[in-house]
């Protein structure tokens, strides 16, 4: 998305207000600090001329005392400027970053199909740091420069009005690069932080799939793809540095150039009399002082076409909308019953639109009902855990919770009422307990306790180093996948949701865990309902209703034995599953 040059910067307003008086608090002692400055050049003038040239040390000393007074003065207005950016810096760079992470996490589980999770990474972390910088350090520096570059033209125009139109008349040549090169720069800079986006998403692509990458030893093809694009963001920034430096290069030419030639001009007026040591002092303390200013502009400059272009990035994250969203006026949830009812209703993927991956599906289940969906990959089985969920919202039909259509209810009112253990649960970076009350924070240690036994997790968790406060590393690294398993249906049992969703629960137990667990998802479903995705017919075989799904649609209803004597799908996938069974037996 093409933006004007430095609108993309307004992201940083709302974040700003709130500390509108340490900002103005800041701009005082930056205020204060350039004039202090733009009177050394006084102090020096009266220095040389009182001081030195009228052979009096009372005089002396009183023109050193004011330098240091001055000086003194500047010093503490300087420290003082400096902590208030600082910390403005720090403070509206942590408001930024939870903004945009709070942001993300509203974003539909559709959107992070296609992101790229370095990339949003990159941005929350050096995209954000760069504002930070902006805020912290380069808006202060240029308001000081400009300020002081101002100052000194004005005191360079009191002290000689002719050396001063020597020196002025290179301004204008000056601030044209800065134009320039500071659209060159904003463009090279997106390049830039994109290419380390791209670096960041490539190693933490590779990083979780480590194991995969070294069982098929593809060690060297992953280095030489990371060294790939090492090289391509350095290229990048490289090329952004020297953009940067021929700007300062041309500043610094062009700015000492004409103080070096007033100089030149003004060494001869004070050889003729015209002007005194003092004067040409001032003048010179006052040249070198714009010519350093607009030097530093350039600098800056650049980095806030840096910012810049970070702020465009993190707005195209901003300005994404959640494809999944409350009403404006959500309705209210009757009391939890456990009803739910799929009438008509129709889906296809945005990447797939030509092939539904249901069609006009319409199915109920009861309050305290266990229904199976069964059937191949790809029947869409999955599909409509994520609908229920609402994940995803369909083309068609309407999907229903104790009654209610759920795009009429907050979607997390919704989720409230449903306890989900996917095929691959997520594991958090945190202890056992914490990952268990994940979905009820508040819930007491015997609460948690109680819902690892019931998944038949308490025993190996026991077993653990710490037990319960044992800390699982990222993803659960250290457990096996039936352990990340049954932790995962303990989070959902805790949680004690009126419909429990199973995709897939059991896939990665052992037969004797699986019997454990299935025993214990068949007490927890008592009370509740429970809405069953597998592929493993013998985890349904107890169910009340199984689906049979084929190609999106519903293909036949029954009970497990009721559907064996149909023959059809079901019966044929029962025989191979049954007979693989026994002859693996």
């Amino acid at each position: 998305m093409t933006r004007p040059p430095l609108t993309s910067l307004r992201v940083l307003l709302p974040h700003l207000r709130p500390y509108l008086g340490r900002a103005i608090a800041a701009s005082l002692a930056l205020l204060v600090a350039a004039g202090l400055l733009l009177g050394l050049g006084q102090g020096l003038r009266q220095l040389i001329d009182q001081g030195f040239g009228s052979a009096s040390p009372a005089s002396l000393n009183g023109a050193a005392l004011a330098m240091f007074l001055i000086v003194a003065a500047l010093g503490a207005s300087t420290a003082l400027r400096f902590y208030l950016v600082s910390w403005l810096g720090e403070r509206v760079a942590g408001d930024l970053r939870r903004a945009v992470f709070n942001h993300v996490l509203s974003l539909s589980p559709a959107y992070f199909e296609t992101a790229r999770t370095g990339d949003i990474l990159s941005r929350l972390t050096a995209d954000i740091a760069v504002l930070q910088a902006l805020v912290g350090t380069a808006i202060s520096q240029s308001l000081r420069n400009i300020l002081l570059a101002i100052g000194a033209a004005s005191m360079l125009v009191i002290t000689s009005a002719k050396l001063a139109a020597i020196t002025l008349v290179v301004v204008p040549v000056v601030v044209l690069p800065l134009i320039l090169f500071g659209r060159r720069e904003r463009k090279l800079s997106r390049s830039a932080q994109e290419r380390v986006a791209d670096l960041a998403a490539t190693a933490e692509e590779t990083i979780n799939g480590l194991a995969t990458v070294q069982a098929f030893t593809h060690e060297a093809a992953d280095r030489a793809r990371f060294s790939a694009e090492v090289e391509r963001s350095v290229g990048a920034a490289l090329r952004r540095i020297l953009s940067r430096a021929i700007l300062i290069l041309i500043v610094i030419l062009l700015g000492f150039g004409a103080i070096t030639f007033s100089l030149w001009v003004g060494g001869r007026d004070v050889i003729a009399g015209r002007m005194t040591g003092g004067e040409l002092s001032a003048f010179v303390f006052y040249a070198v002082l714009l010519a350093s200013s607009l030097a530093t502009i350039s600098e800056i400059w650049g980095e806030i076409q840096r910012a810049a272009a970070a702020a465009d990035r993190l707005l195209d994250i901003l300005a994404t909308r959640p494809e999944i969203a409350g009403p404006a006026s959500p309705a209210i949830l009757p009391p939890p019953q456990g009803r739910v009812a799929f009438e008509g209703v129709s889906f296809h993927y945005p990447s797939r639109p030509d092939t539904p991956a249901l069609s006009d599906i319409t199915l109920a289940l009861e309050p305290g009902e266990t229904v199976a969906l069964v059937g191949p990959s790809g029947a869409g089985k999955t599909t409509v855990l994520q609908l229920l969920l609402r994940f995803r919202d369909p083309q068609a039909g309407h999907v229903l919770v104790d009654g209610t259509d759920i795009r009429l209810v907050e979607p997390q009112a919704l989720r409230g009422r449903l306890g989900l253990v996917a095929q691959e649960p997520m594991i958090f970076s945190a202890s056992v307990a914490d990952n268990i009350r994940y979905g009820r924070p508040e819930a007491d240690d015997a609460a948690v306790l109680a819902a690892a036994r019931a998944a038949a997790a308490a025993d190996f968790i026991a077993a653990l180093p710490e037990g319960m406060a044992t800390h699982l590393g990222a993803r659960g690294v250290t457990l096996s996948g039936g352990q990340r398993q049954r932790i995962a249906i303990a989070r959902a049992i805790l949680r004690d949701p009126p419909i429990l969703l199973l995709d897939e629960a059991t896939s990665a137990l052992d037969a004797e865990s699986e019997q454990a667990v299935q025993q214990a998802l068949a007490a927890a479903a008592r009370g509740r309902t429970t809405l069953v995705v597998a592929h493993r017919l013998a985890t349904v075989r107890r169910a009340d209703r199984i689906l049979v799904m084929e190609a999106g649609r519903v293909v036949a209803t029954g009970t497990h034995d009721a559907l064996v004597r149909q023959g059809g799908l079901y019966a044929r996938l029962a025989a191979l599953q049954f007979t693989e069974q026994s002859l693996g037996a």
